[in-house]
């Protein structure tokens, strides 16, 4: 059973910058972290989760919806077993509570095996 656990959220002010990290751990023997497309989603208040976008395994593609295109980035470090979302220009309407997933067949993350419990940014005007 594959754990994630996010960090790096917080209170930031509109136009900063933020990044949040994505830990997994319990990966079984002979299970590698970069067998796994890693995504991040949010969900405001009131709204349905959004995703924002994936990276592969190894690193080398990453997806992103128009919502995270130009401001967000997202990388790994498979050594680290670790993702990172770094987040610039942050605008009032960022602030969500911030999820990674991990998925076994696609950068899109269409069908997430597992979740972290995610993290809270918030960004004031």
């Amino acid at each position: 059973q594959v754990q994630l656990v996010e960090s790096g959220g917080g209170l930031v002010q509109a136009g900063g910058s933020l990044s949040l990290s994505c830990a997994a751990s319990g990966l079984t023997s002979g299970v590698t972290f970069s067998r796994y497309y890693v995504g991040w989603f949010r969900q405001a208040p009131g709204k349905e989760r959004e995703f924002l976008g994936g990276i592969s395994g190894g690193g080398k593609i990453t997806y992103y919806t128009d919502s995270a295109k130009g401001r967000f980035t997202i990388s790994r470090d498979n050594a680290k077993n670790t993702v990172y979302l770094q987040m610039n220009s942050l605008k009032p309407e960022d602030t969500a509570v911030y999820y990674c997933a991990a998925d076994r067949t696609s950068v899109q993350l269409s069908t997430p095996d597992y979740w972290g419990q995610g993290t809270q940014v918030t960004v004031s005007s």
